[in-house]
């Protein structure tokens, strides 16, 4: 009797983040790593890894891959009392 944990094959369930989008942050985050990554409208090479990461879903945003929508934290604002 075979048991469920030795599946084979990939999971095709709801995940978060699409093959896609792995694949571009993999390649924003080797191009960081050699020091050609540049960001977007100044051209200045890139250092950090959190912009790196940025950089890769938003280049699989724009491809069309399965990447959820930025997060709107930015324009919420808090009550003064």
């Amino acid at each position: 009797m075979a048991q469920g944990k030795s599946r084979s094959r990939k999971s095709s369930g709801g995940g978060r983040y699409g093959r896609k989008a792995a694949e571009k942050v993999e390649k924003a985050m080797h191009e960081r790593k050699r020091g050609t990554l540049r960001s977007g409208r100044s051209g200045k090479k890139v250092t950090s890894r959190k912009q790196a990461i940025a950089i890769g879903l938003s280049q699989a945003r724009r491809a069309g891959g399965k990447v959820p929508r930025k997060s709107s934290s930015r324009g919420r604002s808090r009550k003064s009392s």
